[in-house]
């Protein structure tokens, strides 16, 4: 049975900790706010994108661009996966990761040639155990305090470039995607061939528009671009996700730290109590004898 030193040593480090989640929860809440702003901002621009691109694919006569249609091979595939720098978030970065293992393990099966590029260090530090041979490349975001587009594009140009030297013939793009505080769902995106929606509210390829330059031109400047955007997006929607986990996993433990502490005085007041009832025993009996 522990002293009651060593309870009120206990009971003063649970406090500590809970003092440590409590202000990692209101560091969450403050950040959550503006990382929700920045992914519902990106939303409309982003789906503005593919109802463009939508309507020019429809239009496009003769050969497409390659970021379009694809290589017309499935041989080989790159997996980019985003999850965040930092852990104490809960299941955020293990269900990304754990979706893009699932996926790795389903292609290599078909006998598929996989290839990852991490975003964030926690899901590299996940799937390297089991994927070591197929990262290619970690791509650390740590410094960035606030991600813009500027951090989202060289990514982009990086999967162009890959794709242009022949290293893959499919990408796909990993991320959680935001729906609320408690809710972050792990999301898949297919970026090259670039996935692009059937044209919403048009009838058939009458219902077109006329643009200048040609439609050939405007795809060979708007997917490089789409892809960039995408990821820009992915990146948005990971933070707002990420502080969203991390708050509701800071608060789950400072209830749990509370509890502890509860049990934990209990046990001491108990043990105080009893070694209190038992000197109290042995002064009386020591005075009988006398």
């Amino acid at each position: 049975m522990p002293s009651l030193k060593d309870l009120r040593n206990r009971i003063a480090s649970v406090k500590a900790t809970q003092k440590i989640t409590k202000a990692m929860q209101m560091v969450a809440a403050a950040k959550l706010r503006r990382a929700q702003m920045a992914a519902e901002a990106a939303r409309p621009y982003a789906e503005r994108m593919d109802a463009v691109l939508a309507n020019i694919a429809a239009g496009v006569s003769g050969s497409a661009p390659l970021l379009l249609t694809g290589t017309g091979k499935q041989d080989t595939h790159l997996l980019v996966v985003c999850t965040a720098e930092r852990g104490l978030c809960g299941a955020f970065n293990s269900s990304i990761a754990r979706l893009a293992r699932d996926k790795a393990n389903a292609l290599i099966a078909e006998g598929k040639t996989v290839k990852i590029i991490c975003v964030g260090k926690k899901g590299y530090d996940v799937l390297r155990r089991l994927f070591d041979k197929n990262i290619i490349e970690l791509i650390e975001l740590r410094s960035v305090k606030q991600i813009g587009f500027a951090n989202a594009e060289p990514i982009g140009k990086n999967i162009i470039a890959r794709f242009e030297a022949g290293e893959f013939d499919v990408c796909t793009l990993f991320y959680s995607k935001f729906k609320s505080v408690i809710s972050q769902v792990p999301s898949t995106l297919q970026l090259i061939p670039a996935e692009i929606p059937a044209a919403g509210g048009r009838n058939g390829s009458d219902s077109t528009y006329e643009y200048e330059p040609g439609q050939d031109e405007i795809l060979e400047t708007l997917l490089p671009r789409n892809i960039s955007v995408q990821v820009f997006r992915a990146l948005l929607e990971n933070g707002a996700s990420e502080q969203g986990a991390r708050m509701s996993a800071m608060d789950s433990a400072t209830r749990n730290a509370g509890e502890m502490i509860k049990k934990q005085t209990q046990k001491y007041n108990r043990s105080r109590q009893a070694m209190i009832t038992k000197e109290l025993i042995e002064i009386i009996s020591g005075a009988e004898a006398l």
